[in-house]
């Protein structure tokens, strides 16, 4: 028998010791758990810290003490549906689960895989998937699966399509080939962060543009490599006959009539053109009158989500309409609410997850150790080229306990953009290593509130896959990309290069 190489065997010995975890929603009791004690333990030891902009003392706080339970108690609905991420999942999957059941995406789908060269599949999944970041994380929710389909359809593993799917996602926030939706909201945080120093400073929405489309080209390449050389090995061939039954409707005819994806395809265009006319014409909605520049827009990226969804419903109303699985109105409504129902899972999972942020934010001792780990890169004195590679250290540490990119810059940015500045980095730059750091080892985090949608897609293509398993086939990716993201930010810095237009490497302290 021949034996398996090294870097297989590790693989195999993470999905084994994956496999023994308990399930997502367990690991995040025991998180709120571990959380509570640290609580105490933090609060009874007087942990502090200053943050840089309020000059508030954060003092670690007891999640035991009486407010918090209170908090606790009485706002545990108001924590739950106010978790983000819930509102965007089931936005997207209302209008994404009739385009689905009808048979839309899986028709779409095929076209694209007739028209595509199979060597090109890869590369093809990996750019849409680092372009959905205009999307905001919808692009998360739809693209996984259909990569799957599209892999399978080719006689390839599904499951290396959707871990090379949402790899790319992920990757999107620092490998986007063109500004967008995320730019805004993270610049917009990186702006009052330089205004502490500088009141003049302007955030710039193409800022990182130049450094994000370099990193959209490192992410491209390398996650072709690594998933036809490391992920579809590791998997082995795929076996047609163990695909899940196709995702449609009883009613939907074996053959979709001639001429109802075009006219899918064309309600598709019509949204797209409504959007655009909502940002374009005079005096449009989804532009902020009393903004200046780039940011005039941010209305426009924040209400992708909810184009998206009408796009999905609309187009898929019509594919179904014409094929016949949409026949009255109430078919539409049966449909959105089997939707739902697939989502189940996710909604538990999103109660607990919920729960356990929230409660790490009551405690501080999110911000407290983001400000302290800030600190000490301050006070390291190594040359800026290290001190960015450490910032995007940081932020890649920072995912193992806090998923949400906003909210850990957020805390990190007052700290860092200042301290950089200071040191004659531009806020731009300082902000592009942090989000290099932000888009790789989250891959492969179960505390992403993704993780658990991923698995129960992988599901469907292979019913026994665990958590471990899972990991296992996302861990090449992370890694791949962590390393790639050093790369390309220690040669960023070595050669002192602009980050977009008007963004230069160096900042100059104004005289």
């Amino acid at each position: 028998m021949t034996k398996r190489p090294l870097g297989i065997r590790i693989l195999d010995a993470v999905e084994r010791f994956g496999d023994r975890l308990p399930d997502p929603v367990f690991i995040f009791l025991w998180l709120i758990g571990g959380v509570v004690v640290a609580s105490l333990v933090c609060s009874a030891l007087g942990v502090t810290a200053t943050n840089p902009v309020t000059k508030e003392v954060l003092v670690a706080q007891s999640l035991l003490a009486p407010g918090n339970i209170r908090t606790l108690l009485t706002e545990m609905a108001k924590t739950f549906t106010g978790f983000a991420p819930l509102g965007l999942v089931l936005l997207v999957m209302l209008g994404a689960g009739v385009a689905e059941r009808v048979g839309l995406l899986s028709a779409a789908i095929a076209g694209l895989v007739k028209a595509a060269p199979r060597a090109l599949l890869t590369p093809m999944v990996l750019l849409i998937g680092l372009l959905s970041n205009h999307a905001a994380d919808s692009g998360i929710v739809v693209l996984p699966p259909l990569a799957a389909v599209v892999f399978a359809a080719a006689g390839r593993h599904p499951i290396a399509g959707l871990a090379c799917a949402y790899a790319a996602t992920i990757a999107s926030f620092a490998g986007n080939p063109l500004p967008g939706q995320f730019d805004a909201l993270i610049l917009g945080f990186t702006e009052p962060a330089a205004r502490l120093l500088d009141p003049t400073w302007t955030a710039n929405l193409a800022g990182n543009w130049y450094f994000t489309a370099t990193g959209a080209v490192a992410f491209t390449l390398v996650g072709w490599w690594v998933t036809e050389k490391v992920v579809e090995p590791r998997l082995g061939p795929w076996q047609p006959a163990a695909a899940p039954a196709a995702s449609t409707t009883d009613e939907t005819p074996a053959t979709a009539p001639k001429g109802a994806l075009l006219f899918a395809g064309l309600t598709a265009l019509a949204v797209v053109a409504v959007w655009a006319a909502l940002v374009l014409i005079p005096g449009a909605p989804l532009r902020d009158p009393d903004a200046v520049g780039p940011a005039q827009i941010t209305p426009f990226f924040r209400s992708l989500v909810s184009g998206f969804f009408l796009m999905f419903l609309l187009s898929g109303c019509v594919y179904g309409w014409r094929t016949g699985a949409i026949r009255k109105d109430a078919d539409v409504v049966r449909l959105m609410g089997e939707s739902i129902a697939a989502m189940a899972p996710y909604i538990v999972l999103a109660f607990v997850a919920s729960h356990f942020i929230a409660m790490f934010s009551w405690s501080n001792l999110g911000a407290i150790t983001a400000i302290k780990g800030a600190d000490a890169l301050r006070q390291s004195g190594l040359p800026l080229a290290f001190i960015l590679l450490g910032v995007t250290l940081l932020g890649a540490g920072l995912d193992m306990f806090i998923a949400s990119a906003s909210a850990k810059w957020a805390a990190l940015g007052p700290v860092l953009v200042p301290m950089l500045m200071l040191l004659g980095v531009s806020p731009e730059m300082t902000t592009a290593a942090y989000r290099m750091g932000d888009s790789s080892l989250v891959i492969m985090s179960p505390m992403t509130p993704y993780f658990i949608l991923i698995l129960g897609f992988a599901r469907r293509w292979a019913p026994g896959i665990g958590v471990g398993g899972l990991l296992a086939t996302l861990l090449p990716f992370a890694v791949a990309f962590f390393l790639t993201g050093l790369v390309v930010t220690g040669l960023w810095a070595a050669f002192a290069l602009a980050t977009g237009p008007a963004a230069p490497f160096h900042y100059l302290i104004p005289a």
